[in-house]
């Protein structure tokens, strides 16, 4: 793992107050008749060189910030700060620099790669896009270049992506990314199509290129596995809102909220002291086009109180972080401030 740069340090990314509805149409007309709230009031920062995980389960949200901090999808508020620059202020002719500078690698390597071009073309393609190369000969061997940077053979540039192993194209995604020179990658569930045995070859020629290149990663994932062995910091949603943020192995040594404890708990133990497991989370995600009054975990957590259903918390600080919870500030999460179940 990467050194955590210094908190006093700008990030290298920020995100403030990040908004992301989708509009729910119905009717002969196709009104308006409510919002998804995919993401909902997000506050986020990856340091220069640095790795934070968005963690989660399926469904709160998580892609859509990634998708959101590179306008793929429009955000309705919120500031996006990159390298000193609100993204969200650009133009789209403005925005198209940031793009070589922040990339993505995404979950599905195949569904990611056009079947009908040679991954030479493929991985080409950015080069000639921000004119880096200076012409078919150079791209072609700077192609080269990065299959061996992740591992593979120069020889196989040529091929088509069906003539590779699922572990393979994932290789050459990142290879793809990598050919434009980003400064930050957002890696979209990037290991999670793939057996375990090639996800951990794959994680560690990520941090193997982290420390070669200096990358800073948003790593998107629901496997507390991978963030642990990844990641600097952590950040956990749900239902569109960020429920605990902090240092990776602080979160995961003395998680703050109610619902990090659960996921923690989910996780297979092969410790044989560990015979109480921590609180389970109960029932079903809700809806993002509805989500409960006050906390929104509330209608899964073993730990609630009136309190809870009635106002939303905010983000409270902890030793190592922060945690939307009522529970992580001393006095309304006291007894004396618990007015029951």
């Amino acid at each position: 793992m990467s050194a955590a740069p210094q908190a006093s340090a700008e990030p290298l990314l920020r995100v403030e107050a990040l908004r992301t509805w989708f509009p729910i149409h119905a009717g002969l007309l196709q009104r308006v008749v409510g919002w998804v709230r995919a993401v909902d009031g997000v506050d986020l920062a990856v340091p220069a060189g640095g790795t934070l995980a968005l963690v989660g389960e399926s469904g709160c949200g998580k892609t859509t910030v990634g998708h959101s901090i590179l306008r793929l999808v429009e955000p309705q508020e919120g500031a996006v700060v990159f390298d000193g620059v609100d993204l969200m202020s650009l133009s789209p002719a403005a925005m198209r620099a940031y793009r070589q500078q922040i990339q993505v690698v995404f979950q599905d390597p195949m569904a990611s790669l056009d079947p009908r071009m040679r991954v030479r073309d493929i991985v080409a393609e950015g080069m000639q896009s921000f004119g880096i190369g200076t012409g078919t000969a150079d791209r072609t061997r700077r192609v080269g270049e990065l299959f061996e940077r992740v591992q593979l053979d120069p020889d196989q540039i040529w091929r088509y992506p069906h003539e590779f192993s699922g572990g393979q194209r994932q290789r050459i995604g990142i290879a793809r990314a990598l050919a434009v020179e980003p400064r930050l990658v957002i890696c979209d569930e990037a290991v999670s199509a793939l057996d375990v045995s090639i996800q951990a070859q794959i994680l560690n020629l990520l941090r193997d290129l982290q420390r070669e290149l200096g990358l800073a990663y948003l790593f998107i994932t629901h496997d507390l596995g991978v963030v642990r062995y990844l990641a600097d910091e952590v950040a956990v949603m749900y239902l569109g809102q960020i429920v605990e943020r902090g240092e990776t192995e602080a979160v995961f040594q003395r998680p703050a909220h109610p619902y990090t404890r659960g996921l923690l708990a989910a996780v297979p133990s092969v410790d044989p002291e560990r015979r109480s497991p921590p609180p389970q989370v109960l029932g079903d995600v809700p809806s993002p086009a509805d989500p409960p009054p006050g906390c929104r975990f509330h209608t899964r957590c073993p730990e609630v109180f009136a309190r809870c259903r009635a106002e939303a918390p905010p983000l409270f600080r902890v030793s190592e972080g922060a945690a939307r919870c009522f529970l992580a500030d001393p006095e309304a999460g006291s007894p004396q401030g618990r007015a029951g179940p």
